[in-house]
């Protein structure tokens, strides 16, 4: 009896804790567990009220003012890592220790993500076993880390034939971006195209590219190595509407332009075409030039115009022998500041390029300009094209760097002379007003009916491009390096759609060490034989030493 009424606090416990694992295991069977959690409540009741005497005594001896202290100390502790825990739950941040941050969004991703304003919800279709799966809810969760407007659902397609069904789903590792009544489905588990289908729903309009055609440009409908066909893809994938104009045979500018791409004109531009491209961008236009060596000579005095020194040169540039190209194909490892170029590392090739700078000295009112592109000092722009071998001339040609790409803003000459006219004062003799005010009244409502409904004629200051290659956006060249991203930024720069700058691919950089013959042998002879040969001899030699004492 007596062991039984000093074990009944042990006998409460056990009856208290096969409760809570009873109603843990069977949530629906609850009478079993308020039985048992009854009973070990009385046990402690019972244990509590036959001992007092003897706990009264124990509670005054040091070896109890001890554990009661330890055990003080331990709650405390506890409750400090409770605290903490909770603290860091609610202020959650990860912290990615690759070089490359092959764990975390890139600043792109990250942008497009925080400016979420409706709430999108992922459903993913992925088999078990699939091994897409667990790339995608990592993709997710790093979604979700970013924004909370993220939500999403996996679903196996064999169980869920429903859901499969409503969706029309056809493919497994389908995933299906939702925002309101828009959709779009991706079937890989890239970050990009995760990326490119959240800007896909949540765009109120797209914005029209149109390529000129008409004088032996690149056509966006080549396949070929020379067709820009993987550059009008990108772009659509970006929620782009790709269009072509021959514009010496349209009736007028299209109006939903958003963005003017001349990819590499062989003959010259007519006069009239350059004037309709000259008025669109001196009204808040976007032209993307792409001009080739030795081609439509007509653009070099054209784009003096606007502060743009295209030159008639050829660069040969000696750095791209050493990264399997030829003498003729300039590569650009280092980019000036600019929001095309910012956190751009990668190396971009220009087969067959010609020189672009801006003007220093003569440059027109209104224009601003950047170089965003150079070559390395060892290039250089050589200017006797008739040469069968090419070689440096100190007189004639220049030494690098060399520009290959500007861009800058030209000044709305119609947003300026609308506010030149609000600004000057009312005119004293109204016959002369009125005279004046006629054809702007009758033109007026003729814009007004042009005028699309959507998505807006291009507002604010227009902006240039001018680059000195066309093949680098090419299909032969689209995927080399980082070309495809420099062309997708500078189109986005070019459309104002700052948040839609291409992702930069992350790379992994190896942790290889390149050892030589001799190396290798004394880390053979070091690490082989003199390490195990002295921790031999320190043993032995403790040993002995042992055995004498």
């Amino acid at each position: 009896m007596d062991k039984i009424k000093n074990n009944l606090n042990m006998i409460g416990l056990a009856l208290i804790l096969a409760a809570i694992v009873g109603i843990k295991l069977w949530p629906y069977k609850k009478i079993v567990p308020i039985v048992l959690a009854v009973l070990g409540i009385a046990a402690l009741a019972s244990y509590f009220a036959l001992n007092l005497s003897s706990l009264k005594k124990g509670f005054k001896r040091k070896s109890f003012l001890y554990s009661s202290n330890l055990m003080l100390v331990v709650v405390l502790v506890l409750a400090i890592v409770v605290l903490l825990n909770v603290i860091l739950a609610r202020n959650h941040h990860r912290f990615d220790f690759t070089q490359a941050k092959l764990h975390s969004l890139s600043d792109q991703s990250a942008t497009v993500l925080k400016a979420l304003k409706q709430d999108i919800m992922v459903r993913c279709f992925f088999r078990e076993g699939n091994f897409g799966r667990a790339a995608m809810e990592n993709l997710l969760k790093n979604f979700t880390y970013h924004s909370g407007k993220i939500k999403y659902e996996f679903s196996d397609p064999d169980k869920n034939p429903g859901l499969v069904k409503r969706y029309d789903v056809t493919q497994d590792g389908t995933s299906i971006f939702e925002a309101g009544d828009k959709d779009n489905r991706i079937t890989t588990t890239t970050e990009g195209d995760a990326v490119n289908a959240l800007i896909k729903i949540t765009r109120a309009a797209k914005k029209t590219i149109t390529f000129l055609e008409g004088h032996g440009e690149h056509t966006i409908e080549g396949s070929d190595e020379l067709g820009y066909s993987n550059a009008k893809a990108e772009l659509e994938k970006l929620g782009y509407e790709v269009k072509k104009l021959a514009l010496a045979l349209a009736d007028n500018f299209p109006k939903d332009c958003a963005l003017l791409v001349v990819p590499g004109p062989q003959k010259d531009l007519l006069p009239n075409e350059m004037e309709t491209i000259k008025t669109y961008l001196e009204t808040g236009g976007r032209v993307f030039f792409m001009s080739d060596p030795e081609t439509a000579t007509g653009l070099i005095p054209y784009l003096l115009q606007f502060g743009v020194k295209l030159e008639n040169d050829l660069i040969v540039d000696t750095v791209s022998r050493l990264l399997g190209g030829d003498y003729f194909m300039p590569v650009v490892t280092e980019y000036d500041y600019h929001e095309i170029t910012k956190n751009f590392r990668f190396a971009t090739f220009f087969p067959y390029a010609r020189s672009v700078d801006a003007l220093t000295e003569g440059k027109p009112d209104g224009v601003t300009l950047t170089v965003i592109a150079k070559t390395s000092p060892n290039a250089w722009s050589e200017r006797e094209l008739d040469q069968k071998e090419v070689a440096f001339n100190k007189d004639k040609d220049k030494l690098g760097p060399i520009s290959l790409a500007v861009v800058g803003t030209v000044k709305n000459k119609a947003e300026e002379k609308k506010a030149e006219e609000a600004n000057q004062p009312p005119a004293e003799d109204k016959p002369e007003t009125q005279t004046e005010a006629k054809p702007e009244a009758k033109a007026a409502p003729a814009e007004a009916k042009d005028a699309p409904a959507e998505p807006a004629a291009p507002k604010g200051d227009g902006r240039l491009a001018v680059f000195g290659d066309s093949d680098f956006a090419s299909n032969r060249y689209y995927n080399m390096s980082a070309n495809g991203n420099l062309f997708l930024n500078t189109v986005n720069w070019l459309t104002e759609e700052s948040d839609l700058i291409s992702i930069q691919p992350k790379t992994q950089n190896p942790r290889t060490i390149q050892l030589g013959p001799s190396q290798g042998r004394i880390l053979f002879f070091v690490a082989v034989l003199l390490i195990p040969l002295a921790v031999l001899i320190l043993g032995v030699s403790i040993w002995i030493r042992r055995r004498t004492l």
